[in-house]
């Protein structure tokens, strides 16, 4: 079998049959053949087409395995950017997330200043009141051991008489 394969071996049919010299006048369609190096040529077609299937075959399945592996690169690249965005998404989450809780530390922090300045500030004016009422019941004794001390001066004849 020659090179070219069925469709060699089918042009090779087609010279053939165009090359024979016409059985009865030049117009005639009955030709005469060479019927041994006709069948020779139906022959090596007969014996070419199973390697051609086979060869056909073979293409095919190599194609389809192609395919398998185009299809499944393309699977396995949209999980890993499936994944990447999920990742993503979690990592953007997690952000929020502490920075929702970072916003309610500080929030938490504020009002907790504000109770212990107010806390603190209560307790100082109570401080304050109980160091007001210690001063005014001191002053209030200070003034009657004066008071007595002036009246107690003037009974005797001292100086406050005078």
């Amino acid at each position: 079998m020659d090179e070219t394969g069925v469709l060699g071996l089918i042009e090779e049919l087609s010279i053939l049959l165009e090359d024979s010299k016409p059985a009865f006048g030049r117009n005639s369609n009955i030709r005469q053949v060479d019927v041994a190096a006709a069948f020779e040529i139906i022959d090596d077609i007969r014996d070419a087409f199973p390697s051609e299937f086979a060869q056909s075959r073979q293409i095919v399945r190599e194609r389809q395995s192609l395919l398998d592996d185009a299809e499944a690169e393309a699977d396995r690249m949209i999980e890993d950017a499936r994944n990447q965005a999920l990742t993503i998404a979690s990592e953007q989450e997690i952000v929020r997330i502490s920075q929702q809780q970072a916003d309610q530390i500080m929030a938490d922090a504020r009002e907790l200043e504000r109770e212990t300045r107010a806390g603190a500030e209560d307790y100082a004016d109570e401080v304050f009141g109980h160091v007001e009422q210690s001063l005014d019941s001191l002053l209030a004794n200070v003034r009657r051991c004066r008071d007595r001390l002036n009246s107690s001066a003037s009974n005797a004849g001292g100086p406050a008489s005078r």
